[in-house]
């Protein structure tokens, strides 16, 4: 048989079947006198083989070490990983429908819609009314459960149930009005001082403990970019929490980075 005749028996290109050459999938048969491979049943055998391992999913290197080994101990070990595989993809395909059909369930299907269900009851609750700085956070509080693996999203919202409570949310919404109105202020606006006291007062311990952990690492993480000195070298951490802050400070007028600034201080006061 030449290449092309194989490759139409086993149902594959020559492309493919080359490329099973080049890998060292599929032995070349050696070349006649006129330059030409003659393939043989065996060859068909072989190719058909690689095709089926292919199709159950398994990667060329798998391939490779299935055939191998002769008796085919490792092709069974490969297999049972490749289900599991599979199993966890079946579930998440699961998930992800089930998650579609509650959204295709709403009235007002709307963008936070499409974060996870108990996000989106946060975000529902959070009312912005205007609110530039409630929406910045609302956009944070978004991408955060867009990036969370679900252990982090969890543990996210845990800390945010007691925001959620009737009293704490209408906090919450006098809070973001006192922000708003430093929206162009300066650092030393004397409201500043006392904004970021209430604000500490209302960050629940836990939430707290965390925003410290994760921004601990930063020096001074509140300052303004290129205000000091740079860092030699920062950690991975450290470099993740500059980031999250120089995003907020596009955003932020002084004043209100000067609140967040000791706000900052003041939890790391409490811990």
């Amino acid at each position: 048989m030449r290449i092309g005749e194989l490759a139409a028996l086993v149902g594959v290109s020559t492309r493919t079947v080359r490329h099973y050459h080049h890998l060292d999938l599929l032995p070349e048969p050696v070349r006649l006198a006129n330059g030409y491979r003659e393939y043989r049943l065996r060859d068909a055998v072989a190719l058909a083989r690689v095709r089926r391992l292919a199709e159950l999913g398994l990667s060329l290197d798998e391939i490779r070490d299935v055939l191998a080994d002769d008796r085919g101990r490792e092709l069974r070990e490969v297999l049972v990983e490749l289900d599991a595989d599979l199993a966890r993809q079946q579930e998440a395909i699961s998930l992800s429908r089930d998650r579609l059909a509650a959204l295709l369930a709403e009235v007002d299907l709307h963008p936070d819609s499409t974060v996870s269900p108990d996000m989106a009851k946060v975000l529902r609750g959070l009312h912005t009314e205007g609110s530039k700085f409630a929406e910045i956070d609302r956009e944070l509080l978004a991408l955060m459960d867009t990036v969370a693996d679900p252990a982090d999203r969890a543990r996210i919202l845990d800390m945010m149930r007691p925001l959620s409570e009737p009293d704490a949310l209408a906090r919450t919404a006098l809070l973001y009005r006192r922000l708003d109105e430093l929206a162009d202020a300066d650092a030393g606006d004397p409201r500043v001082t006392a904004l970021a006291a209430d604000l500490a007062a209302h960050v629940p311990d836990e939430m707290a403990a965390v925003m410290v952990a994760n921004l601990d690492s930063v020096p001074d993480p509140l300052r303004p970019p290129g205000d000091g000195p740079a860092e030699s070298a920062e950690s991975t951490e450290s470099t993740d929490g500059r980031r999250w802050m120089e995003t907020m400070h596009a955003e932020m007028s002084p004043a209100q980075i000067e609140v967040f600034r000791l706000l900052m201080i003041s939890l790391r006061e409490k811990m």
